[in-house]
């Protein structure tokens, strides 16, 4: 660190994204990403002619178009969404606006790095509840916490998901206090918490469009809460970086929400790949979490995890590994296409064989 670093930074351990390597062609399984084109609709938005003629001027800072087709699509009001350069974006904004500095939160132990940096950049005293020994949320240690939550439903990386009932009685316990839900993994076989929204002034659901939607490289992400909740986060945002969010950004994005029929087939498609993905591994010995994701969470008793990672890295194929407690012995697994889950498999069947 330089010596201009500010003080507050010491000791933080940044967030570490899935490697993006370039040095071959690889099967990439390892930041639920997708080698799956958008919808149809986003290439004509993008060749739209208007929307290169209009690059001389900044965007929307209202986003209102793009907030106008999420609340369409989950019967809310375009004031009850804000938008941001992505759910990681619209996560720090939640925390910078509603966390006072020195504030109480709470996440799981195992979950999305990312709360974890959050509230240290944002000097946010953050506790850690335990998931339970079957890898669920603890429903019950989140009901009972007087302060700030965010948990992602389903979590990542276990796949696992808690119902909109239980996200409820998290929210009523303590109604003074704001119940932060990420959604970005609800696509592929959970309930969302959308409809709750008008109900709960205290929750907040997030959402992206990086995994269902096949726009991680677009960055697209948004949160749904009552309106004065909006309100505030644009305050926040209008004082930080009021254009966060380009014309051809949101284009594509209202293309994306305009194909309904895309999105089913490409998450039927996914879960389908899982499930199948899930059984052929049981089926070579593997411990494989129920995942209702875009991913898989296995675990096999002769084979070390991160053996496991670096054998299939050699053969081409890019998984993600976690050096942590309770997990580091579990490997997560994007689920791809057929042809790139035939991959994987094929290697991982190949590697069990020398054991």
């Amino acid at each position: 660190m330089s010596e201009f670093l500010a003080s507050r930074y010491e000791g933080l351990s940044p967030y570490v994204p899935g490697e993006q390597p370039k040095d071959r062609t690889y099967v990439k399984l390892n930041s639920n990403e997708t080698s799956v084109p958008p919808a149809p609709g986003v290439a004509r938005a993008l060749a739209d002619p208007a929307l290169l003629a209009n690059l001389g001027r900044y965007a929307d800072p209202h986003c209102m178009p793009l907030r106008e087709a999420v609340a369409s699509t989950y019967g809310l009001d375009a004031a009850e969404v804000f938008c941001g350069n992505g759910s990681d974006e619209v996560l720090g904004f939640l925390l910078l606006t509603f966390c006072e500095p020195g504030s109480r939160i709470a996440f799981p132990d195992v979950t999305y790095g990312f709360y974890r940096d959050f509230s240290s950049t944002q000097g946010l005293d953050w506790t850690e509840i335990p998931l339970l020994d079957d890898f669920t949320l603890d429903v019950d240690a989140f009901a009972a916490f007087d302060s700030t939550v965010v948990f992602p439903n389903p979590n990542a990386p276990t796949g696992l998901a808690i119902s909109p009932a239980d996200v409820v009685r998290i929210c009523e316990t303590h109604p003074g206090r704001l119940v932060i839900v990420d959604e970005a993994y609800v696509d592929y076989g959970s309930q969302t918490c959308a409809p709750l929204v008008r109900d709960h002034r205290n929750l907040v659901v997030v959402h992206t469009m990086s995994k269902s939607r096949n726009l991680a490289g677009a960055h697209i992400g948004w949160c749904l809460a009552q309106a004065d909740l909006v309100s505030d986060l644009n305050d926040i945002k209008f004082s930080f970086n009021p254009f966060n969010l380009s014309a051809p950004t949101m284009a594509m994005g209202i293309a994306a929400l305009e194909d309904e029929g895309y999105f089913r087939a490409c998450t039927h498609q996914i879960m389908e790949t899982r499930e199948r993905t899930r059984a052929e591994l049981e089926a070579m010995g593997f411990t494989v979490l129920p995942s209702v994701t875009n991913f898989v969470f296995a675990t096999h008793p002769a084979l070390r995890a991160h053996d496991w990672l670096v054998r299939l890295r050699e053969a081409g194929v890019l998984t993600r590994y976690y050096a942590a407690p309770r997990i580091d012995d579990w490997l997560r697994v994007t689920v791809g296409t057929d042809e790139e889950m035939d991959v994987f498999l094929r290697e991982t069947r190949r590697i069990l064989e020398t054991l």
